[in-house]
């Protein structure tokens, strides 16, 4: 990479009503319960995060489509106007569409995408953001509404933004 240019790694995440159920500690004897909702309505993240910076871009849809995915990069784009910008993420068949190459041909060589192994989550440094954002977030706690819970993923994203050496620690990037 030429001085400049900006380095992504991006995905997809569920963001489910259902809390995600962990071991937590209670008396003993006692066993904690966790309240669910009858129906377990989701929303999707979309995301990516500046490998180099720890910046996040992150959107909240009510699919994972082509269609967000191109949004996604369409962000990122905007958000890097005159830089190259290069995007790493998985196979899956929703980054492969027309309408993300559309994207990239529209971009004109600023935006690079590039593909990492099938079946590799280990190889995709976000999942661990989206490992820390459950684990601060969603685990063992139910929302009184989904919009409640959409509100929190937002605001746990915008405030790693606020110090974004936090996500280079949680990805494992260090500034050179």
């Amino acid at each position: 990479m030429k001085t400049g240019e900006v380095f992504y790694y991006a995905d997809e995440f569920n963001i489910s009503w259902l809390p995600t159920l962990r071991a937590v500690w209670s008396p003993v004897g006692q066993q904690v319960m966790i309240p669910t909702p009858a129906q377990p309505y989701r929303r999707y993240g979309i995301g990516a995060v500046n490998y180099h910076s720890g910046e996040t871009v992150v959107l909240t849809r009510p699919r994972k489509r082509r269609r967000e995915v191109s949004e996604l990069l369409t962000a990122l784009l905007d958000k890097h106007p005159r830089t190259r910008v290069y995007v790493a993420w998985d196979n899956a068949s929703t980054h492969q569409e027309d309408e993300v190459e559309a994207v990239v041909r529209g971009a004109a060589g600023q935006l690079v995408l590039l593909y990492l192994p099938t079946y590799s989550p280990w190889l995709n440094p976000i999942e661990m953001l989206w490992r820390h954002f459950r684990r601060e977030v969603t685990h063992c706690h139910l929302f009184e509404t989904l919009d409640a819970l959409v509100t929190a993923a937002s605001a746990f994203f915008e405030r790693y933004n606020q110090r974004p050496g936090g996500v280079r620690s949680i990805i494992g990037s260090h500034p050179a």
